[in-house]
């Protein structure tokens, strides 16, 4: 009874996330429809929606989603990576700043410094330190998930209760348990919204590091595509790509539901 409690409750949760999302597709796909067709922009260039989804689905197709979803899934590896560094380095970076503040003190000028700098800029040094391989694709997303998550982090690990922190603190516990019991679990909103925010951020690095590093994935099939005049595969690309960090935001905000329904006494 309890299984089947917990599903309906996940199933409950899975709906009221995703379930905005569905008028939102259908008015940006409306609006991507009524752009082409309100600037006069020819077919041949600007492919319409009918058009992807023949691309893609029609019965003669399978090369075209061979080659699609081929690509799509060195993208989408390439922002898990990218994804998993760059939260991973901002929480651990987080938690220093917060129990140690000449950490903070230092690091964050430098930190803020390296932000200011275009990642398009930075991205061929990155390539001739780290090379082109994973460990390349990892710095390149990892950066642009870095510091939108280090902040948010930081601010929801500081929200902790001083009543809750004080009474912590009275029993004998150090700063490490103020942080484990306290300051974790009022900081998990924040960790979400971060997480939310990184992985549509996550996809843009990996399609910069695909377009200037490792010339494979989505990124690299985009620049391929329109050099040779391919603009169905053009298009079919930036949909599927678009589709999928849709997709995985609603995932993130799911999994954000339970836990925060389970663990926690904030609801997002």
């Amino acid at each position: 009874m309890t299984g089947r409690t917990g599903l309906r409750s996940g199933l409950r949760t899975g709906l009221r996330v995703v379930g905005p999302l569905a008028p939102a597709v259908l008015i940006v796909v409306a609006g991507w429809w009524l752009f082409l067709e309100a600037f006069g922009i020819s077919p041949l260039v600007g492919k319409r929606p009918p058009q992807v989804w023949d691309y893609l689905f029609a019965p003669d197709a399978a090369a075209h989603r061979d080659a699609v979803f081929g690509a799509l899934g060195v993208t989408i590896r390439d922002a898990a990576i990218g994804f998993t560094a760059g939260m991973v380095a901002a929480m651990a970076v987080a938690v220093a700043f917060v129990l140690f503040r000449t950490v903070e003190q230092t690091f964050m000028p430098v930190a803020m410094l390296l932000r200011s700098v275009p990642l398009v800029v930075m991205t061929p040094l990155i390539t001739l330190v780290f090379g082109r391989d994973l460990a390349g694709v990892a710095v390149i997303g990892g950066i642009v998930v870095f510091f939108p998550a280090l902040v948010n982090i930081a601010f929801g690990l500081r929200s902790a209760s001083p009543q809750a922190t004080d009474l912590v603190l009275a029993y004998g516990g150090g700063r490490l348990t103020v942080l484990r019991k306290v300051a974790v679990p009022t900081a998990m909103p924040s960790v979400f919204a971060s997480a939310r925010i990184s992985v549509p951020a996550s996809i843009i690095g990996a399609l910069i590091a695909e377009w200037l590093a490792t010339g494979e994935g989505i990124g690299a099939g985009i620049l391929r595509a329109i050099g040779g005049f391919r603009y169905d595969e053009v298009w079919a690309d930036i949909v599927v790509v678009t589709a999928v960090s849709i997709l995985a935001y609603a995932v993130v905000g799911v999994v954000e539901s339970l836990v925060l329904a389970r663990f926690s006494d904030q609801r997002p």
